[in-house]
């Protein structure tokens, strides 16, 4: 069984994604018991196994999604002490760390962790892979994101403006201040063009994990003027359910024949969905063993199947595009 933790914008994504391509037992468990009957009374139609369930039946499941709202470490470390593999969609820079710190219990366990498994990290790292095998060698990567999924999403944007960004720079960690370094980003029609600036996102982090030979990693978020005057404030106007058309841009610079080179790849869709079907289909090539290292991974890494990744994720309706140059 898959088992789903939160049944929010993101939680649903996942499970209308694994409701349409899979025919195993699917568990959704929320700490509101009716909005999982809810989510699992919608998708019957299309998948006759998914089912809500308790906290009893969810640790049955051979890996869980955990869809909830950031912090996922102790979440995460209950299913693995119960030999349950786990595919976090947190973005939060120190989840993220706490979680990969769980390495040794995962190994322990004989299980497998993978964090970040959402749009932005996650699909950022499968596109990056992807456009270095076009290279002899790459040395960067810079990522942009517009858009949120659900309100946890967009908490999370409004605190990423108002902390510290990181980024990997010819050796060390920078730390800047979040909502400087203002760069006009081009995303896919139809989202278009955005100032985006750097934000307290996990990104480099995990991405300089997958490929160590990076000597410049960056990311940013795009904001308005209002979003970075009162980044530092608490939200004064509630999130709405779920965020309109987002936009992930990941520009790959390095060398192809002895020339400097640089290629972008985006993705137009909604943030929530991209992040349903990312963690979706890690969650499938676990279940069907595809993904059995134990241990605690990102998107990216070498010891991940990250062609096939990507090519379920395309199959599963989120489509890439290249940009040409003219």
């Amino acid at each position: 069984m898959i088992g789903i933790f939160g049944a929010g914008v993101v939680g649903s994504r996942v499970a209308e994604s694994l409701s349409l391509n899979l025919q195993t037992e699917i568990g959704v468990f929320d700490s509101s018991q009716i909005i999982a009957q809810r989510l699992a009374r919608r998708l019957h139609l299309t998948n006759s196994n998914i089912s809500a369930v308790d906290e009893n039946k969810i640790n049955c499941s051979k890996v869980v999604v955990i869809a909830g709202p950031s912090p996922h470490a102790e979440v995460a470390r209950a299913f693995l002490e119960k030999k349950i593999s786990v595919v976090s969609t947190s973005d939060d820079i120190a989840d993220c760390l706490n979680l990969l710190a769980l390495a040794d219990l995962a190994i322990t366990n004989g299980v497998t962790l993978i964090v970040g498994s959402t749009s932005s990290p996650g699909m950022s790292a499968l596109l990056a892979r992807s456009l270095s095998k076009t290279f002899d060698e790459i040395d960067e990567v810079h990522v942009a994101l517009h858009g949120t999924g659900g309100p946890s999403c967009a908490r999370q944007h409004h605190r990423a403006l108002s902390g510290q960004s990181i980024g990997w720079h010819d050796g060390e960690w920078l730390r800047r201040p979040a909502g400087s370094g203002r760069e006009l980003c081009w995303f896919p029609e139809p989202v278009g063009a955005y100032d985006c600036y750097r934000g307290e996102l996990p990104d480099p982090l995990l991405i300089k994990r997958a490929f160590p030979e990076l000597t410049r990693v960056t990311a940013r978020v795009s904001a308005t003027r209002r979003d970075r005057v009162f980044a530092r404030l608490p939200m004064l106007i509630p999130p709405q359910a779920e965020g309109g058309m987002g936009g992930l841009r990941v520009e790959v610079r390095g060398t192809k024949n002895g020339e400097r080179v640089v290629d972008v790849v985006g993705v137009v869709e909604r943030v929530g969905q991209v992040a349903g079907v990312v963690s979706a289909c890690v969650a499938s090539a676990i279940l069907i063993g595809e993904i059995n290292q134990p241990g605690a991974f990102v998107l990216g890494e070498s010891a991940l199947p990250n062609e096939k990744l990507l090519s379920s994720v395309i199959n599963g309706g989120v489509q890439a595009h290249s940009f040409v140059r003219a």
